[in-house]
């Protein structure tokens, strides 16, 4: 569902891509940050399985009112069909999107545990296998829905006027997290289910608090001072724990960098999925930009097996000390050359926009239909353009308030327009000479950016001198007078050809096959003649087609998936080996928690910046990361790693002698003298 999920907020919703990016991520912290919610309620109170049962059920609610919440007609809609108040949709979109994050945070701590559970503790290589099965499962759902979901998406569907169907793409998951959760109730009876053995997380919590409490309590010098500031937890909690929390504490210092790197990862879903609707996704096949996402899971299924089982013991033959911390810094090293990848993609992607007006100008378009040249002069003597016959001027830039007439020569007869424009808008002026008298009309083109729907628009001018019916494909562009210009209408498919015809009372049916469109262009079509059922047609290009190729995104995937797998499957490996054993829960809980952070990142710098240009943020998003990548580098070379289970042995020792003397006294103690 996340995939499609930026271009709903931004086509559907018609919301700007800063609002869309910063709720995009505000979703994805909630979805990170609910974990810690999950990981009590199971702890404390519901356990695993009923915490994955009742919050998948809300999971599949939420998925549903989201689903329902993307149907246009749930709203009044303008002549277009387009929906006229949007209200309804968000605040059900929004609703749906709540309870998704509920649900999926709730239960993401808790199933790959869960799984765990079912085996026990002399069937270590079963548990290993489960979990390379479920690393595997995620992936390749992350590769199925990647490639499914925008297809499902870019199909046609409504009642009133046929769009994108989000309907359709929201709904799918929906039922399919509810054909999961009928499955894995199924399976009740031959499931392990542990139960709730109390928070460990709660319980760090209190120590710190405590020992934080106490510490500020009795500063006086009276009071010795100890060898760590937990220590002053050793009234009222035991050694075990103290030592315990320790080791907690040394790693979840280490992740306060860590945010900055998920701050990069996920914007493969906001800002790259974006960047990827001004490119040409024509591979002999069309991918939509939704689907490039799909390039992540598929080299992760490559890498993973390549790193571990070549790169890693290469390294190791060269006696290189790639330590756990040091492949976590190229990790974020690589991410960082992610994001210099993606502004060099997008300096080129800018080079291909156009130039639109910006406050106080205008620009006007002209098309000569026509038999004679004819020129044209902007007053008060701003400019003088000569044009052919059945050709155009592209679009020129004018201040706004010094164009007030243009004066129109064809043939031998003359015309004079006054003008009335509006600041930042555009206008096509096309004109026609006659024997006695040049026909003009202005017409506002209300296109001033690409398309945000990412395809090519289309529209038709008449060049008949009576009113005729205009389709293309399944679209009906309507009954056009002469020299009048339709609306512009998306183009179905990038590399489809599409049947033009007319017809009036006046002539037979004529049609002619188009051209293809390409993504992300825009033009007028004018209809000139017809000739033996033959249409006659001329294309005018008023915004050039997307050229730069998606797979120029390909190096900056590439770099950021290396980044992933040295980042965080090596991080998550760290973290449980340095961890006490009834600890995994709490460093699990802090590793989510750094990602909600790195998104709220995102959703403060999309929030607060003025950055106009795009590959200024990616460059500033490299130079953070770059800059926290150091930091880190540093912070790990100060780190000493332990062997936690050597520590609990030795702490158990402890324990136990301080048991046998304590039982020794007892024994003299209640012996007769």
């Amino acid at each position: 569902m996340k995939a499609v999920l930026t271009l709903y907020f931004t086509r559907f919703l018609h919301w700007d891509d800063n609002f869309a990016t910063a709720i995009y991520h505000t979703f994805v912290a909630l979805c990170y940050l609910t974990p810690i919610l999950g990981a009590i309620i199971a702890d404390s109170w519901l356990g695993k399985f009923k915490t994955i049962l009742y919050l998948s059920i809300v999971y599949a609610i939420g998925q549903t009112v989201l689903s329902v919440g993307s149907i246009s007609d749930l709203t009044d809609r303008n002549q277009d069909g387009s929906p006229d108040n949007v209200a309804v949709n968000i605040a059900l979109s929004m609703i749906g999107l709540i309870l998704i994050a509920l649900g999926t945070g709730g239960i993401k701590p808790c199933v790959s545990a869960f799984g765990g559970d079912q085996f026990e503790d002399d069937q270590e290589k079963q548990r290993s296998t489960f979990f390379s099965l479920f690393y595997l499962s995620i992936n390749a759902g992350s590769l199925l829905s990647t490639l499914i979901t925008p297809t499902l998406r870019a199909s046609q569907c409504g009642i009133h006027a046929k769009q994108e169907c989000y309907p359709l793409a929201f709904g799918v998951p929906a039922i399919l997290m509810a054909v999961a959760l009928v499955v894995f109730v199924v399976g009740s009876k031959l499931y392990k289910k542990v139960k709730p053995q109390g928070n460990i997380m709660l319980e760090v919590s209190k120590c710190v608090g405590f020992a934080i409490k106490n510490r500020f309590q009795h500063r006086s010098k009276e009071f010795p001072k100890r060898e760590h500031w937990l220590d002053w937890a050793n009234e009222k909690y035991d050694k075990r724990l103290i030592a315990q929390t320790k080791m907690v504490l040394r790693v979840l210092f280490l992740y306060i960098p860590l945010p900055m790197f998920w701050a990069v990862f996920d914007q493969q879903g906001s800002r790259w999925t974006l960047q990827a609707t001004a490119m040409d996704g024509h591979f002999g096949f069309q991918i939509q930009p939704d689907q490039m996402q799909i390039v992540n899971p598929i080299l992760i299924v490559i890498m993973v097996p390549v790193v571990d089982s070549l790169i890693y013991p290469l390294i190791k033959k060269c006696k290189l000390n790639f330590t756990p911390l040091k492949k976590m810094t190229v990790g974020m090293f690589l991410g960082s050359l992610a994001f210099v990848a993606a502004a060099l993609v997008q300096v080129q992607i800018d080079k291909t926009y156009p130039v639109f007006p910006e406050a106080g100008q205008s620009q006007i378009k002209l098309i000569n239909l026509g038999a004679v040249p004819a020129t044209v002069q902007f007053q008060p003597q701003l400019q003088t353009v000569e044009i052919a016959p059945n050709e155009a001027a592209g679009y020129m830039t004018f201040e706004t308030s010094k164009l007030q007439s243009l004066h129109i020569t064809s043939g031998n007869v003359s015309e004079t327009m006054t003008l009335d424009l509006l600041e930042k808008e555009r206008y096509t002026l096309p004109f026609k000479w006659s024997q006695m008298s040049i026909s003009v009309d202005l017409i506002q083109d209300n296109v001033t950016s690409k398309p945000e729907s990412g395809k090519s628009l289309v529209r038709f001018i008449n060049n008949f001198p009576y009113t005729v019916n205009v389709t293309m494909g399944d679209a009906d562009f309507g009954p056009l007078d002469p020299l009048s210009v339709s609306n512009y209408s998306d183009v179905p498919k990038a590399d489809g050809r599409y049947i033009i015809s007319i017809s009036a009372p006046l002539i037979p049916h004529c049609e002619v096959l188009s051209k293809t469109f390409g993504y992300g262009g825009a033009y007028t079509i004018s209809i000139d003649d017809c000739a033996e059922n033959e249409l006659n047609i001329k294309y005018f290009e008023d915004m050039a087609p997307n050229t730069v190729h998606m797979a120029w995104q390909i190096p900056q995937y590439f770099l950021l998936t290396c980044g992933e797998v040295l980042f965080s499957v090596t991080g998550l490996e760290f973290s449980y080996s340095q961890s006490p054993s009834n600890m995994k829960a709490v460093l699990q809980a802090g590793w989510l928690l750094s990602v909600a952070v790195g998104n709220i990142i995102v959703i403060i710098v999309a929030g607060v910046s003025t950055i106009k240009e795009q590959w200024i943020e990616y460059v500033l998003f490299a130079a953070l990361l770059l800059v926290v990548c150091i930091i880190f580098a540093i912070m790990a070379s100060f780190y000493t790693y332990i062997d936690p289970n050597e520590i609990e042995a030795q702490l158990s020792k402890e324990e136990d002698k301080k048991d046998q003397d304590d039982n020794e006294k007892k024994s003299e103690a209640d012996s007769p003298m």
